[in-house]
């Protein structure tokens, strides 16, 4: 029996299993299965069937080789490596942070889990308002990958919460602190209204005023 057969039945035997999704995005407000949650039933899944996992890691690629124990074919699941900007992480953490996200990924592009689409996360809130308005924003989640949404999704959210809390000083800073590339920051400020988005830009010029005068 070859790796792919093997590898199709694991799919199948998982697929049967019962798997709680213990994350939980409060912001975009849907759960998802975290790699603690499925990890255990994939080893189990593999040492039945005769199969071994590899995660593998480069600057640019994480790599997952699944290899047949008994006839030593393999198949190899690729992604390309992203970056993490933990607000209080070190430099370690932040590469842990990736490689965590990148073996989720790699365990559910191989196991064909389904996922919740991030992309319907914020989609349809606010159905009938503006209708056939064409925004600058629209379209923009397209353009990023899951990843990148989700860690959109964590710091707009840690914002929202500092905003709910009265600290517009705290979410600006989240905010501009965050390593994103210019469509994650588009994407950033699509979670907030117009006048939240007002007071933390005043927030934001101030600051930067202030810095202006004690240089």
């Amino acid at each position: 029996m070859s790796v792919h057969k093997k590898l199709q039945q694991c799919r199948v035997d998982l697929q049967a299993k019962q798997i709680k999704k213990s994350g939980h995005n409060k912001f975009a407000g849907y759960y998802y299965m975290e790699l603690g949650d499925f990890l255990p039933e994939i080893n189990s899944l593999f040492n039945q069937h005769g199969l071994f996992s590899l995660v593998s890691y480069t600057k640019d690629t994480a790599s997952l080789t699944i290899t047949d124990v008994e006839d030593g074919s393999n198949v190899t699941f690729t992604s390309p490596m992203g970056s993490a900007a933990l607000k209080g992480c070190h430099e370690v953490q932040n590469i842990g942070a990736v490689e965590t996200y990148q073996r989720r990924y790699l365990y559910v592009t191989a196991l064909e889990i389904v996922e919740h689409d991030a992309l319907d996360a914020s989609t349809g809130k606010d159905e009938g308002k503006g209708k056939g308005v064409i925004k600058p924003t629209d379209g923009v989640k397209m353009n990023l990958t899951l990843e990148s949404i989700e860690k959109v999704e964590k710091i707009a959210s840690e914002m929202f919460d500092w905003l709910t809390q009265g600290c517009v000083d705290d979410a600006v800073l989240t905010g501009e602190n965050a390593d994103l590339d210019p469509e994650e920051k588009v994407f950033l400020w699509t979670f907030f209204d117009s006048k939240q988005r007002s007071a933390m830009k005043k927030s934001s010029m101030a600051m930067k005023e202030k810095q202006k005068e004690s240089a």
